[in-house]
């Protein structure tokens, strides 16, 4: 590896860092404006023009507010909770493809930090582990009311990633390869996985919700039974840790369903309109985002429009409805696949 190449993978991967921080931080001021539209009344409009400076004072605020540590609190573990779900939520935007490689001198540059052969594998698994930060930081805080919150969404992940797992089985079969460089490449085209896999689709979008403990599945904090679930005890910043954590999970989880159902980077008709690499390239990454933004949106959309499920209905979802239809797509996809190998 040469110090070019280096060079390159440390100033993309400062980049992603940047980039999941920032979406994170705007994406508070966007829900916000989106409730306040939804609501008709006013939304921040005083923290410069249009309130578009409100998460720098909301970062401010959390930075310089007071830090309380229960006296009968697990220290370390209190600590390590919002970190790991704070570190957990970022480094899963390693494997994403932004868009197609960049030509800069003769050599080409992708616009992706790690492309694995099994990336779908290692979201889920480092997803898998951000549930535990939510799990320590309930348990360590010493409070019935956090502790609740913790096996909540303990109960929850198992219920819910067992159906979000097998819903992408129809879109691994379809392409052959666990890569998302792989998945989005065969997607060229109008050749998207949505088209074939409506229903894995929908399964995997309703389980993104409960996934990022996302309303109406965000019973592990549901402040009309558990004052603030897991987090109850948290304060300054080890609650923006958390707090950050779930808009993360939101913006990766958006990036998730573009990149497996709707194409990705993949604009139809693109090719045709003999672009440069590199203008291909961003357009490819700007038509990405847009994708990325229409799911947020939705996201937003759904908390201020939907009523909380109880819990009870939640698993029950999980189990009884997610499950079999993840098992039924399953099928389905062997079906379409064995009825076109025989044209």
């Amino acid at each position: 590896m040469d110090l070019v190449w280096l060079l390159y993978k440390v100033a993309f991967a400062a980049g992603l860092l940047g980039l999941s921080l920032g979406v994170a931080a705007y994406s508070t001021l966007g829900e916000r404006k989106v409730a306040s539209w939804i609501q008709d009344r006013f939304g921040p409009n005083r923290s410069g023009p249009m309130g578009i400076l409100q998460p720098l004072a909301d970062g401010g605020k959390l930075f310089f507010k007071e830090e309380l540590i229960p006296g009968v609190s697990n220290k370390f573990l209190f600590i390590l909770g919002p970190g790991i779900a704070m570190s957990t939520a970022l480094v899963t935007s390693a494997v994403i493809p932004w868009g197609r490689p960049l030509s800069i001198g003769g050599r080409e540059f992708p616009l992706q930090l790690a492309d694995l052969n099994i990336a779908v594998l290692y979201v889920f698994a480092v997803v898998s582990l951000g549930v535990y930060g939510i799990m320590i930081g309930g348990w360590a805080s010493n409070n019935k009311y956090s502790l609740m919150g913790a096996l909540r969404a303990s109960s929850q992940m198992i219920s819910y990633e067992l159906a979000m797992g097998l819903s992408i089985i129809g879109v691994v079969m379809l392409t052959g390869s666990l890569s998302l460089n792989d998945i989005a490449a065969a997607q060229k085209g109008w050749h998207w996985n949505i088209l074939v896999q409506p229903l894995g689709f929908l399964v995997f979008l309703v389980c993104s919700f409960a996934e990022c403990n996302r309303h109406p599945f965000d019973l592990a904090e549901c402040e009309a039974e558990l004052i603030g679930g897991f987090h109850t005890e948290y304060s300054s910043m080890k609650l923006g840790f958390y707090l950050f954590a779930e808009y993360v999970n939101m913006f990766i989880s958006a990036a998730m369903m573009a990149t497996l159902f709707f194409g990705g980077y993949q604009v139809p008709g693109l090719d045709s309109l003999g672009l440069s690499q590199n203008v291909a390239a961003l357009v490819g990454t700007a038509a990405l985002f847009l994708k990325i933004s229409v799911f947020i949106f939705f996201f937003w959309w759904v908390r201020w429009t939907l009523p909380r499920f109880r819990y009870d209905q939640l698993m029950a979802l999980g189990w009884k409805t997610l499950f079999p239809l993840a098992l039924l797509n399953i099928a389905w996809t062997g079906l379409y696949l064995a009825l076109r190998g025989f044209k």
